[in-house]
């Protein structure tokens, strides 16, 4: 019996398997660059939207996307700039899609004006993305939770919460699917939880199994990018780091981008 489960075990296993990164490839004619978490650092996403815009030229007339991981806002001292500069680029782009981060998450709970929410987003990062709207430090200081709770409805722009409301969950292309935090191992993509593919960590993190794609994530910094038999990390820590970090793919090939990289 242990014999025969061992059998099963392994075609089970054999029938699952997914293309490996080293195989893995997105649709003839098209090019996609993933941007990493950006936390607020404008000036960053604007260095590297020039690398990506240059870059893309010199490859040959494609179909070119942009696909942002989540985490546009907080910790960075210019969050209403970054959405400003994102909302830009969709304009002028149109091919440009946003997955809706953690932060993104609380900030649009926080906008409401919900006090809890707002305590929550102050002790992750949300000080400075009020601060980069119309509010002083010394008013943002005078401020107790409920009171500043009070004045964020009126504070953060209504046309910056409908951008934010519209960020996306997943995205698969190809043998790959973009989500924020990761996925929950086993469960199938279209079946993930909006909490996980925000929030997940270390369950993601640890899985050894080849999942249905292979993952390109964000939300757990690292100091260079983390590649793996079955997911991409390009969390660089860009508000601290100076690194802003982006993945390209097109066909069989990937190759990276960043703020640290000579202009």
């Amino acid at each position: 019996m242990k014999f025969v489960g061992t059998m099963l075990k392994r075609l089970f296993s054999k029938k699952s398997e997914v293309r490996p990164l080293d195989t893995a490839c997105i649709p003839e004619g098209r090019r996609i660059y993933a941007i990493g978490d950006v936390h607020g650092r404008n000036d960053l996403l604007q260095q590297l939207i020039e690398k990506i815009i240059d870059d893309d030229a010199k490859r040959g007339d494609i179909s070119s996307e942009i696909i942002f991981l989540g985490d546009l806002v907080d910790r960075g001292p210019d969050s209403s700039g970054v959405i400003e500069t994102a909302i830009q680029l969709k304009n002028e782009l149109g091919d440009v899609r946003f997955l809706m981060g953690n932060h993104e998450e609380v900030y649009l709970k926080a906008a409401t004006g919900d006090e809890k929410a707002t305590r929550f987003f102050n002790r992750i990062g949300g000080k400075e993305t009020i601060l980069s709207y119309e509010i002083s430090m010394r008013d943002y200081m005078d401020l107790d939770n409920a009171g500043l709770a009070e004045r964020l409805p009126e504070l953060i722009p209504t046309h910056h919460i409908d951008f934010v409301k519209d960020f996306e969950n997943q995205i698969v292309v190809g043998d790959y699917a973009f989500v924020h935090a990761g996925i929950r191992p086993g469960v199938a993509l279209d079946e993930q939880k909006p909490k996980d593919l925000r929030w997940i960590r270390e369950e993601f993190l640890s899985a050894k199994e080849a999942h249905e794609k292979v993952i390109v994530y964000g939300h757990t910094i690292n100091d260079d990018v983390v590649e793996k038999g079955n997911r991409i990390g390009i969390d660089t820590g860009a508000y601290y780091t100076e690194k802003l970090t982006a993945l390209a793919l097109e066909g069989d090939q990937r190759w990276y981008l960043d703020t640290a990289l000579p202009q």
